[in-house]
């Protein structure tokens, strides 16, 4: 019986501890140094990774997830490679993996099929980042019959009208962008969103997530209070692409993904 996403939340609740969830993009810079990262991520401590699918017009990423996607179909990275990544690496750790991708390489696999083979992966949850929640009632019927959890966006213009159409579908966990535009490092984020949190953990009842512009362990410590768990993408990814060509950048990688994994689980 593999880890669920949300056994994953109830246990690190227990502990008082916050969710770690590194996002890779697959096929980054190839298939066989996806394993590595991947490995690499589980070793130190990830409670769940977000596997990005490649695609040629990622609006919702900023340029170092938008080159990481440009690498990936470089190296011949497909959706259907991309599950087989999956399911490679779920042979040997039980750590839940989502992927995050668009709603075109999805539909053209031809979705029923993908959720089928997602689930035989060892696909734990989906999220389509160009699917609004008002327009998710076939996609998200199709991920519930395969036992696939879907997971939903939410920003800082969420109100509650929006709120309440998420909350129809949302499961396992709501990745709350912190900011507006696209995926990228930020210094800092707006303290404002701890209120949008809160309200919107009351409200859905399942845990929040904050994703979008976390560049270190300061922001988790910031935020960690109001938030059940961290998205880490573009920073990874980032350091990720300096580590594949210097072996010096990638001791520095590793000590980057300690320190998040010990924000989150101190």
């Amino acid at each position: 019986m593999t880890k669920s996403i949300n056994k994953v939340f109830s246990q690190l609740k227990k502990r008082n501890k916050k969710a770690f969830i590194p996002y890779i993009t697959a096929g980054d810079p190839d298939i066989e140094k996806t394993y590595e990262i991947l490995g690499i991520l589980a070793e130190l401590g990830a409670d769940i990774i977000e596997v990005g699918v490649p695609f040629s017009d990622p609006m919702a990423d900023g340029p170092i997830i938008q080159k990481a996607m440009e690498r990936a179909l470089k190296s011949g990275t497909t959706l259907k490679k991309t599950l087989e990544i999956v399911s490679t690496f779920k042979k040997k750790y039980d750590i839940p993996i989502i992927l995050m991708g668009y709603l075109n390489p999805f539909h053209a696999y031809g979705f029923e099929t993908f959720a089928k083979d997602a689930k035989n992966a060892g696909v734990n949850g989906v999220l389509i980042v160009d699917l609004p929640p008002e327009e998710a009632d076939e996609y998200h019927s199709i991920l519930k019959k395969h036992n696939l959890t879907q997971i939903i966006l939410a920003t800082p213009t969420t109100d509650l009208k929006r709120a309440s159409a998420i909350k129809r579908f949302a499961q396992g966990f709501l990745y709350f962008v912190s900011v507006t535009g696209v995926t990228g490092i930020r210094s800092t984020l707006p303290i404002e969103i701890s209120n949008k949190l809160k309200m919107l953990k009351i409200y859905l009842n399942i845990p929040v997530v904050l994703g979008f512009g976390i560049s270190g362990p300061e922001t988790i410590k910031t935020f960690y209070n109001d938030a059940d768990g961290f998205v880490v993408g573009s920073a990874i990814v980032k350091k990720w692409e300096e580590a594949c060509k210097d072996i010096q950048k990638k001791k520095e990688l590793v000590q980057f993904i300690n320190s998040l994994s010990k924000a989150c689980h101190e």
